[in-house]
């Protein structure tokens, strides 16, 4: 038997296969028409200067500005292959875990405008389609500073031996309580500054106040002397170490004290809160806090500077960093506050690939999470903060499974996140003491807790706010206290 087609049959094939290939020439031809009309003025600018151009522009610690197709155009393959790796904008934290306001992570769209960009030749295009570069305030993220306060003078750094940490107290002269709502530490000598930490000294608090003389020089030595018989720790140098026959502990959370030491002063580091001004690190941001929340600094307090310094191999150096601080515009109602939940008892044996240590705090009241921060050493590898909470619930707040010393991020959530009373907050993290790691100092060492960066450190920053605390209510006391005196 012989089949036969109706002749619309055949007609309709054909032209069916027609039109298909006139719809792949057209597909063909408007993803030529595509890759031909994106450029940079156009198409890529606003992507890097709504997420590049905070790091990427004159006078910060980026390699290259964004803000000009001149600019940009020499490291286009450069900044293909560190978009399409993710490498940058840095960003370390499991994105299946919590939702952050300061993601800096690209979009797969976004990635495919670059690549495409860069693939068809980087071209400028037209000079109408550029948008406003952003602007910046000249040396300050946070835009222009009420107030700068800066190291009483140049410090000057010898040219050769290990890292220092040196300690600067300044008097910013606040005769009355003031509300920070942004901070920004920055470095004068990127050269040599590894990291700045500006704490708040309360007034008062290294003076005697129950009227007995003050101790001699002698009578200070001789209590260092007995604080470091006693303690965990030791002076090298400038540097604050851990004894190498100090007890090991690397599940902290199996001691009393949730696994911190004790710190210089003699008190036990990490258990109280950090009086926390501002920070600089690489990839550390500025502190910009939501209306409402600031920092209070008491009238009268101190700022301290830590300053972490590694040398120029020859070269004498000097630097005069500075913080800069925008006031609050109304009474806040919260204060931030900081916690280091760390642990100052581990040690990561000679070649240990993936060596776990821990930390607890169990939360006094009930609080709010402004942001989480992990800060390890080069032999960091992962850190995970996770909350036990009273009814039994287990939740991860936090995964970096990739952790990377050269990008201290705060992860700040979308949402402030709600801790009640008596939560257990546990950070874990690993470190790769192995010849794997390719910025290891030494495998063959077994490594313990210390401040330069060949020792290592286990600390989660948790910045937060008190439920209980209400600044606009404390004030209004204040104030009518004071009117009926």
């Amino acid at each position: 038997m012989k089949f036969r087609y109706p002749l619309f049959v055949l007609l309709f094939c054909v032209f069916a296969l027609l039109a298909g290939g006139r719809g792949n020439q057209s597909s063909a031809a408007k993803e030529r028409e595509l890759t031909a009309t994106i450029t940079f003025n156009k198409d890529i600018a606003p992507i890097f200067y709504k997420t590049c151009a905070e790091c990427h522009r004159p006078g910060e610690a980026a390699p290259f500005s964004v803000l000009t197709y001149k600019e940009t155009r020499p490291w286009a393959k450069s900044i293909r292959e560190k978009v399409v790796n993710r490498t940058m904008p840095p960003w370390h934290a499991d994105p299946h875990v919590g939702e952050w306001a300061n993601d800096r992570r690209l979009s797969e769209k976004d990635i495919a405008l670059i690549t495409t960009w860069v693939d068809s030749g980087a071209k400028e295009g037209a000079a109408k389609d550029l948008p406003p570069a952003p602007t910046f305030t000249e040396g300050w993220t946070i835009g222009k500073p009420d107030v700068v306060v800066s190291l009483p003078e140049p410090f000057t750094l010898e040219a050769n031996g290990p890292d220092e940490y040196q300690y600067f107290e300044v008097d910013p002269g606040f005769k009355q309580d003031v509300y920070v709502q942004r901070a920004e530490a920055r470095p004068d000598n990127r050269r040599v500054v590894h990291h700045i930490i500006a704490f708040i000294k309360p007034p008062g608090a290294a003076a005697k106040t129950d009227g007995q003389p003050h101790p001699t020089k002698e009578e200070l030595e001789k209590q260092r002397a007995e604080f470091e018989r006693e303690s965990t720790q030791y002076q090298d140098g400038f540097l604050q170490r851990t004894k190498a026959d100090a007890p090991v502990h690397n599940q902290g959370c199996q001691l009393p004290n949730g696994g911190t030491g004790i710190d210089r002063q003699g008190k036990q580091d990490g258990i109280g809160d950090i009086n926390w001004l501002a920070a600089y690190a690489p990839g550390t941001p500025p502190i910009e806090l939501p209306a409402g929340t600031a920092i209070r600094i008491p009238a009268g307090a101190k700022i301290l500077f830590q300053m972490h310094y590694s040398k120029v191999a020859g070269s004498v150096q000097k630097d005069r960093s500075s913080v800069g601080l925008v006031f609050a515009k109304q009474q806040p109602e919260k204060e931030m506050l900081v916690r280091a939940v760390s642990n100052t008892y581990f040690q990561i044996p000679p070649g240990a690939q993936n060596h776990e240590v821990s930390a607890c705090w169990t939360v006094p009241e009930d609080l709010h999470i402004l942001s989480l921060a992990p800060h390890l050493h080069v032999r960091g590898k992962a850190q995970r903060v996770e909350a036990f909470y009273p009814n039994g619930h287990r939740e991860v707040l936090l995964d970096v499974p990739n952790y990377d010393f050269a990008w201290q991020t705060f992860y700040i959530p979308k949402q402030r996140k709600a801790i009640p009373k008596g939560t257990r907050i546990l950070v874990t993290s690993l470190f790769d003491n192995s010849a794997k790691n390719k910025f290891n100092p030494d495998p063959a060492k077994a490594v313990r807790w210390g401040e330069p960066t060949y020792d290592e450190m286990m600390i989660g920053f948790i910045s937060y706010t008190k439920d209980s605390q209400n600044l606009k209510d404390a004030a209004v006391h204040r104030n009518e206290t004071t009117s009926r005196q």
